[in-house]
Formats: C-alpha cells, sequence, structure tokens
C-alpha cells in the first residue's frame, strides 16, 4: 500500500510511472469545523479533461494556490466536434483574445419545417454578436493559460480511479501515456472534466443520463460561397432534419459546420444529416468534407454532481442546455467555480476540504446561479420542438423584435433578461395564436402552464 501511494509524498511534485431527471435540490450540512492541515505541501488536485471545463477549474485552482494537475488525452491540434458559438459575454469574463474568432455572426437565420425564413439579429447593438470559433484553437488557449498559471500539464489517457481507503488517504489516478502504458498519481481531490462518458462519473456511481448525439461535417467552401456567411449562421428545424433537436450552418475561418442531433432517434442521424445537407444544398454545393465527427451531448444533470472529493463540470456535470444545445460557456464557468471553490474551502491549498465544501462553494453556488435557465429551457424545448406545426410557431414568434431582444440579451450575457409585464403577457398571447394557427395548442398548453 505504501508503495501505491508513493506519488503522496511531500518530497514528490510530479507523477512517477507505473429515465428523464431534473436538477435535485442541495442539502448542504454543517461542514466540520475542523479541517486539517497540510504539513510541507499544498493540497493536490487532478482535473480529468483539457476542454473549457477542465483548464478552466486548473487555470482557478493554480492560480489559487493549490497544487494542479491538468490531464488531457488528444494532442492540442485534435479538433473537438462542436458548432463553436459562444456569448458575447465569455470574450470579457474569460479573457479570449479576438484573434481566436473566426466569424462574428451578427445574423442568424432560422427556418422553419416549410423552409419559411426569419432573420434573427434585428435587436443586436452595433457592438453586439455571436463570436464563432473553432474548438480546438479555443482549448489550447485555455490549456496554454492554465499551465503558465501553474498547472502541471500530464499528456495521457486516465483508466480509472481508485477510491480512498479512509476519510482523508488519497484518490489514485491511473493513466496511459505514449512512453508509458502504467502510471499512477495520488492527490487529495478530483475535478471530472471528461465529457458525457466520463469515466471519473463511473468512478463514483455519480449515475447515469441521457444523451443525445451530434454529427457535423465540416465543408470547405469556394471564397464566393463563404461570403455568403461572413456573418451570417443558420438553424433549419424539422423533423426531416432532428425530431427534437435542429440543425444548423455555423460559420469558421474558411469552412462551415454542417449538423444536426437527436436524441429520440439516433439510429438515424445519418439521415437527418443528409437532410440538412439537402435543404442547405443551393448554399453548400460544390464544398469538400474535410473532416466527419459525432459525440455525445448530455441532455440533464447528472443525478450525483459531487461525492465524496470529486466533483463533476462541463458535459461530465449534464450542463448542456435544451432548446439551445449550449455547452461551452457553461462547461467554462462550472470549471472555474469549481476551482474557485476549492481553493476557498481549503484557504488557498493549506487544508484539506471534504463533500460538503464542493456542495457548498461549488454546487449550491451553481444551482443558485442556472438552474432556472437550465429548467425555462427545458420547458421552451417540450414546448416547441414537438412537432413541426409547433415548430413553424416558434420560427413565426422569432419574427418579433420583443422576442429577438429578449432572446439575445439572456444569450449573449447569461442572465434571463426580464422584460415589461405588459410586453410579457402579450408574448404569451402571441405565442398562444401562434400555436392555434398552426393548429397544435393542445398539445402544449400544458407544457406552458406546467
Amino acid at each position: 500500500m505504501a508503495a501505491k501511494f508513493q506519488n503522496f509524498l511531500p518530497s514528490l511534485s510530479l507523477p512517477t510511472s507505473k429515465p428523464k431527471r431534473r436538477f435535485q435540490s442541495v442539502t448542504v450540512s454543517a461542514s466540520n469545523s475542523y479541517r486539517p492541515s497540510i504539513s510541507g505541501r499544498k493540497l493536490r488536485v487532478a482535473v480529468i479533461g483539457g476542454g473549457p471545463a477542465g483548464s478552466s477549474a486548473a487555470e482557478a485552482l493554480a492560480s489559487g494556490g493549490v497544487e494542479t494537475f491538468l490531464f488531457e488525452r488528444n494532442p492540442p491540434s485534435t479538433p473537438k466536434p462542436c458548432g463553436g458559438a459562444i456569448p458575447l459575454c465569455m470574450l470579457e469574463e474569460f479573457d479570449i483574445p479576438h484573434h481566436l474568432i473566426d466569424r462574428h455572426v451578427t445574423q442568424m437565420r432560422i427556418f422553419s419545417p416549410s423552409n419559411i425564413a426569419v432573420d434573427f439579429g434585428k435587436t443586436l447593438k452595433p457592438n453586439e454578436f455571436i463570436a464563432m470559433l473553432r474548438r480546438e484553437v479555443l482549448d489550447s488557449f485555455l490549456r496554454s493559460r492554465a499551465v503558465s498559471a501553474g498547472a502541471t500539464h500530464i499528456s495521457g489517457l486516465v483508466t480509472s480511479l481508485d477510491l480512498p481507503t479512509s476519510q482523508n488517504s488519497p484518490y489514485t489516478i491511473n493513466y496511459t501515456t505514449k512512453t508509458s502504458p502504467r502510471n499512477s498519481l495520488a492527490v487529495d481531490v478530483v475535478i471530472g472534466a471528461d465529457g458525457a462518458n466520463s469515466r471519473v462519473a463511473k468512478s463514483i456511481n455519480a449515475g447515469d443520463y441521457t444523451c443525445a448525439i451530434a454529427f457535423q461535417e465540416r465543408i470547405k467552401l469556394s471564397d464566393e460561397k463563404m461570403a455568403y456567411y461572413e456573418n451570417l449562421a443558420e438553424m433549419y428545424i424539422g423533423d426531416d432534419v432532428s425530431p427534437d433537436f435542429y440543425a444548423w450552418v455555423f460559420p469558421k475561418c474558411d469552412h462551415v459546420a454542417v449538423g444536426t442531433g437527436t436524441v429520440k432517434s439516433k439510429h438515424d442521424i445519418k439521415l437527418y444529416q443528409r437532410a440538412i445537407r439537402e435543404r442547405a444544398m443551393s448554399k453548400i454545393n460544390g464544398g469538400k468534407v474535410i473532416k466527419i465527427e459525432a459525440h455525445p451531448i448530455p441532455e440533464h444533470p447528472r443525478p450525483v454532481r459531487v461525492r465524496g472529493r470529486v466533483a463533476l463540470v462541463g458535459d461530465a456535470a449534464g450542463y448542456v442546455t435544451k432548446c439551445s444545445g449550449e455547452g461551452i460557456y457553461f462547461a467554462a464557468k462550472s470549471g472555474r467555480m469549481c476551482g474557485h471553490g476549492v481553493v476557498k474551502a481549503s484557504e488557498g491549498g493549506m487544508k484539506m476540504i471534504n463533500e460538503c465544501d464542493l456542495k457548498r462553494e461549488y454546487l449550491k453556488e451553481w444551482d443558485a446561479k442556472y438552474v432556472n435557465t437550465f429548467r425555462f429551457l427545458d420547458l421552451l424545448q417540450r414546448v416547441f420542438y414537438g412537432s413541426n406545426a409547433s415548430r413553424e410557431a416558434l420560427v413565426e414568434l422569432c419574427g418579433d423584435e420583443y422576442v429577438q431582444r429578449m432572446t439575445f440579451d439572456s444569450y449573449l450575457y447569461k442572465t434571463l433578461a426580464r422584460g415589461r409585464v405588459c410586453d410579457d403577457v402579450k408574448l404569451f398571447m402571441n405565442t398562444i395564436g401562434c400555436l392555434i394557427r398552426c393548429n397544435d395548442v393542445g398539445t402544449h398548453m400544458k407544457g406552458l402552464i406546467l
């Protein structure tokens, strides 16, 4: 046993070779008044996964004085399947350099099942836009910044997590690298940022969740065709492209990302992809597919997001919104909040922490800030994505400038925008009217009232 935990000694700082659910309320009992100090070293934390969630957590931890190890199995240049849209507030909040942005989208065009198009973006101010970038570029930047803050980057695949044998004994990370198939590292705390198929989550029996599948092709277009997408992104809805989500054409630096997603009919994902290509054919015809990508998207938070001294963030925790499918901002935000929570509870890495600390400083804060946003977008998806009739009603509503202003204010600044009561009542009545005109009100009145 002593040999197994040799990395835990203060003198060694580097690893050596060898059914549908909603947010559950968080009950935080009083933390132990006495948390033991750590003699001769700092608190050691392993962050598993080097995407926005993991890198943001690692940066917050290292900057706060915690000894931090960031595991990432993919090399920096490996593309990450993702639409790549991030809100305006993220650029400032996370100090994202503007040179990383491929496109400044100021116009979103949404197509109904019958191909009625509505331009979404009339209410944007001159300085407002949706930033489009490539995940491999963003992820590499965030990882490098975490390392600059003091995190130790380990390029390897985590294969398993051994749980502690007593209250304050370490967790052991087992992993492989290109040069060594058997390695281990002992740490005090683990942050799982390893995606929808999280091994960390499985190790702590965090429970399952429903996953959608997203399929995307990167298509290189001629300069003439790319000019059409200079500042334009497109969304297509209809049961031909997805029975429960939307399809997209998002512009990148020299190509477009064309994709779709579904949770109900995963086996038909290629049929839906063929349908989105057909609907966008006049604009992407002649393009060359340069990469094909597919990845799972969590549909709701996991039943357990903190257990022991292990916390889950990003996709591993299930932080992807319904309706919009957005995850990048919430991944980075959850990672940073978790990292700051660990720093605060450990008093800058000087003391051991426990489950109550993680729930109080991270989970309770997260839920208080974002649970209503997730619930609201879940409601919107249930109301408007259930049939083609309700999708037609959604597109009709999107033409309303009040809807556009409220939507963009909420998306760009990550707060539920508050409008005037009279306008909200008018919007509610317009929603009912649209559903009636589309012969779908009976199906969704219950969803609106719940």
